[in-house]
């Protein structure tokens, strides 16, 4: 028990000065890439305010990665100083020597899931908030709620709000859609009420509409226009649509399943947010199977040789392994494989050929 806590002590060291290591390296960057983004004229202030904003989010995608580097600088340490020669002399096999890692990388990756990510859930928010302020952008064009999926349109001379009560896939095809138009200081001036709408090129292609004019008028009921086929212009676009819901990562993983079930009952797949809930929650097994790749390349004495081929041989495994589940998860994001087998097939296989290759080198 007590070679198990000294193992694991010494594997959180190692993981927080990698993590040190990547904030010092990673921060300066991101200074320089918000100061590009948003420009000098706004000073130091607000581009230090973005970096630390999306500091989070891009140390919370590059965990694995942490935990790879920890497990090889933690082996490659106790195999120069000899203490993995005593360890593996007291009688511990490979496999009980990695278990304390590859338990506190489990752990880690539960509380990642359970704390951080919320955390990077709001800092991401918050960061795509100031940086469409900063830009002078809209900040949002979707909204999905329990009254159905609203839109923002808008011009240098109108604002129109858009309701739906249920849409297709993409969001370009309404029913039970309601339009509502404001003046630019805020007065209601207009709506239009319609069985569906279709967004065409440069406009909502309105059938069986409804129209009201509210402004300058004391009966708008009296002066109600009925129309089977309505044309009224738009600003936007299919892919405004799509990308306007926000990416799952800036929504909290303890509200992901409310907000997929609010997606699939105004019509959408949610399959992008079903996937990124399933990847967070099989995080652990991704960071397991980091540590036990890079334990079965690092667990031998130095003075065997060839240290810098495993090392890279490592890090190149544990590069494949993140490419793979990312590949995957464009795959299951595009509906053409199951959201379960995306999330959890690729920690699962890779842990088993890890299991294996360990088994293999201390047998042989």
């Amino acid at each position: 028990m007590i070679l198990h806590l000294y193992i694991a002590r010494r594997f959180l060291r190692a993981l927080g000065i990698v993590t040190a290591v990547f904030i010092a390296i990673l921060l300066p960057i991101d200074l320089a890439e918000q100061l590009r983004r948003i420009g000098p004229e706004l000073g130091f202030g607000p581009v230090f305010e973005l970096a630390m904003l999306n500091l989070p989010r891009t140390l919370y995608q590059l965990v694995p990665l942490f935990v790879l580097l920890a497990t090889l600088l933690l082996f490659l340490g106790l195999a120069r100083s000899s203490e993995l020669v005593v360890i593996r002399a007291s009688g511990r096999s490979a496999l009980r020597a990695v278990a304390s890692p590859m338990i506190v990388a489990a752990g880690f990756g539960a509380m990642a899931v359970a704390v951080l990510n919320p955390i990077v859930a709001t800092t991401s928010q918050q960061y795509d908030m100031k940086t469409a302020q900063y830009r002078g952008a809209e900040e949002r064009t979707v909204s999905i709620t329990a009254e159905g999926l609203w839109l923002r349109q808008g011009s240098a001379t109108e604002q129109t709000v858009i309701r739906a009560g249920a849409t297709n896939a993409d969001g370009t095809h309404l029913f039970d859609v309601s339009f509502f138009q404001f003046a630019p200081d805020g007065t209601i001036t207009g709506r239009i009420n319609a069985a569906e709408a279709r967004l065409m090129d440069g406009e909502w292609a309105l059938r069986d509409a409804r129209q009201w004019t509210l402004a300058g008028t004391p009966n708008p009921e009296a002066s109600v226009t009925v129309t089977a086929e309505y044309a009224l212009p738009s600003t936007l676009t299919r892919d405004q649509i799509r990308d306007s819901f926000g990416k799952p990562e800036t929504v909290p993983i303890y509200q992901l399943p409310g907000f997929i079930g609010q997606l699939n009952q105004a019509g959408f797949a949610a399959l992008q947010h079903r996937v990124w809930l399933q990847m967070e929650l099989s995080s652990p097994l991704m960071l397991a199977a980091m540590v036990l790749i890079a334990a079965g390349l690092s667990m031998r004495h130095t003075r065997s040789g060839k240290t810098g081929i495993l090392v890279l041989a490592a890090i190149l495994l544990g590069f494949s392994l993140f490419f793979l589940r990312s590949f995957a998860e464009v795959l299951g994001e595009n509906g053409q494989l199951p959201v379960a087998i995306v999330a959890w097939t690729p920690p699962l296989a890779a842990i088993l050929l890890a299991v294996g290759l360990i088994l293999h080198t201390e047998d042989g």
